[in-house]
């Protein structure tokens, strides 16, 4: 089976595909923006400004997350598209959560202020939104073509993974 989970950042992408690849015992992948930074020996953040006038960068990622799904019979895609991207997904999962509460991870796991996070964590929904309309017409807010969308606010990872495992179709 292969599983897309999809969200903004901050809301648990990683942590919960990862969490939930391990228990299914399927391959995770997640290949993401601060991994083609770093084999291209760029800042995260100066990559992210040369996405938003460099459209192939955004296709190349997600052209390589759907071939290394696609080569997978069992996997867990994790992506800010996965769940449009992935067509042939068996199942589609969109994790929310506030602003304030995504800013406060990003916070724990990257540090600076809550003020700092919490303005780059709203100015970087606006420049991914705006790129995903306009590279392939995709509303990263709509969420009707997900199968289980999940508010993580309040949920620990393994709760959430609990959720997920349960409304997973059953083979």
């Amino acid at each position: 089976m292969r599983i897309a989970i999809s969200s903004k950042s901050g809301c648990g992408n990683t942590t919960v595909s990862s969490l939930l690849a391990s228990r299914l015992g399927y391959r995770l992948i997640n290949f993401t923006f601060r991994q083609m930074a770093e084999e291209r020996g760029v800042d995260f953040w100066d990559f992210c400004k040369m996405a938003e006038s460099d459209d192939n960068i955004d296709r190349e990622l997600d052209r390589r997350q759907v071939e290394m799904a696609m080569a997978e019979k069992d996997c867990v895609l994790g992506s800010r598209l996965a769940i449009w991207m992935l067509k042939d997904a068996d199942f589609k999962v969109y994790l929310t959560a506030s602003s304030l509460t995504r800013a406060e991870r990003i916070l724990r796991r990257e540090g600076g202020s809550l003020e700092e996070r919490l303005e780059q964590t709203e100015r970087r929904d606006r420049n991914d939104s705006m790129r995903y309309k306009r590279i392939y017409g995709i509303d990263n807010s709509d969420t009707s073509v997900a199968d289980l969308v999940v508010e993580t606010d309040d949920r620990s990872p393994d709760q959430i993974v609990d959720l997920i495992i349960s409304q997973l179709p059953r083979e």
